[in-house]
């Protein structure tokens, strides 16, 4: 057991006065590469990194959720019956995934838990589907709920959508349900179909925080997605994803030049991705780094969505020995990137980089040293 699941017991115990029933965790995610390919119905290549949510539960025997956390000042307390939606807090996640797991016709038990985490918040790696996997797996455990990862994640990212009213894709939702020790996961957003892509031996995936939080992202986003949907309209297709390179090349030059730009990233970039699950299964590490710097370029130059933050980590980590491949990562305009690591380097890399960045930017950044997990999970009593 972890050092957190046994703090955990320890303070259930104490608030409960009996040992906890179960001990769930959902974890963060990092996507290695496939940026503003989701909502363009193309591919993915997230993991579930070793930073989650944990709860330590019992069921209850009526139909109130009870949730001491020791993240938040409030405990999250409500009558499964009579839930309305509040002002955004973590307490309208929980109550977002009780809602459409009821929507979905699953009989819910109430229960009173403890609850802790340790994926850090507003980094840009998914704390927020982290915490509704562990309360889909916390509901299921405590109501004998059957547990299908991929329909959970589909109930999770709908509470996200329609209860809490954040536009999200079903990415963070799947890896967070569906991730696997060891691997990638590639994620077909059109399908939902999942790949395994082993990490190579030998290597380890670093997370570089900038320090700095994204600004104008939903209008950036929503002009990025008319642009997307504009190139597709020229191609006749549903989606930029069924445009291949050679069929873009041949027409590009009756685009304009900003919505050719935006089109060649996507399409470039879902290349770039499929090209990266296969070099996994090869194991070729120089490869995949050398397809996450491109796929960085790409956001940088063609789909600007880069700053002059993860520009600078970037760059900087890319000069350090061990480094294989760096890019940013997620929706831009700050947070974070993620860099591909020789591992018996991966301290000095993280040291170095965080130095270099901080006297460059004099931003003071944070270094997350990552590897592969498992998705949403009992981790005892289930």
């Amino acid at each position: 057991m972890t050092d957190l699941a046994t703090t955990l017991t320890h303070t259930f115990q104490q608030h409960f006065g009996a040992a906890p029933a179960f001990i769930v965790r959902a974890p963060g995610r990092v996507n290695l590469i496939g940026e503003h390919t989701d909502y363009n119905d193309g591919f993915v290549l997230p993991l579930a990194i070793d930073r989650a949510v944990w709860l330590a539960l019992r069921p209850r025997d009526d139909d109130t959720v009870h949730i001491i956390s020791l993240d938040f000042d409030a405990p999250v307390h409500f009558d499964l019956n009579t839930m309305t939606r509040a002002a955004e807090s973590p307490a309208e996640y929980v109550k977002g995934v009780a809602w459409a797991l009821r929507g979905a016709g699953c009989a819910l038990r109430g229960f009173e838990a403890v609850m802790q985490g340790d994926v850090p918040i507003g980094a840009g790696l998914s704390s927020s589907a982290a915490l509704e996997l562990a309360i889909a797996r916390s509901f299921a455990s405590v109501s004998g709920l059957a547990w299908d990862a991929p329909h959970m994640a589909r109930l999770a990212q709908k509470a996200e959508n329609e209860w809490v009213g954040v536009n999200c894709g079903i990415m963070d939702q799947m890896i967070a349900a569906t991730g696997r020790a060891g691997f990638a996961m590639l994620i077909d957003c059109r399908t939902l179909a999942l790949t395994p892509a082993p990490l190579p031996a030998g290597v380890a995936v670093v997370v570089l925080d900038t320090g700095t939080r994204r600004g104008l992202v939903d209008s950036a986003y929503n002009e990025r997605r008319r642009q997307c949907e504009a190139a597709a309209r020229f191609f006749g297709v549903a989606a930029l994803r069924d445009v291949t390179l050679a069929q873009f090349q041949a027409q590009a030059h009756a685009l304009d030049d900003l919505t050719r730009r935006r089109a060649r990233h996507v399409i470039s970039e879902n290349e770039r991705t499929l090209t990266a699950a296969r070099v996994m299964q090869a194991g070729e590490v120089a490869a995949l780094g050398a397809l996450m710097n491109a796929s960085h370029d790409s956001l940088r130059d063609d789909f600007e969505v880069s700053s002059p933050a993860l520009n600078a980590i970037v760059d900087i980590a890319r000069q350090q020995p061990g480094c294989y491949g760096a890019r940013m990562t997620g929706a831009g305009f700050g947070g974070c990137a993620v860099a591909l690591v020789a591992a018996d380097a991966a301290a000095t890399f993280a040291t170095a980089t965080a130095s270099a960045y901080q006297t460059a930017t004099g931003h003071t950044p944070a270094v997350y040293i990552c590897h592969a997990s498992d998705g949403a999970a009992v981790l005892a009593g289930g």
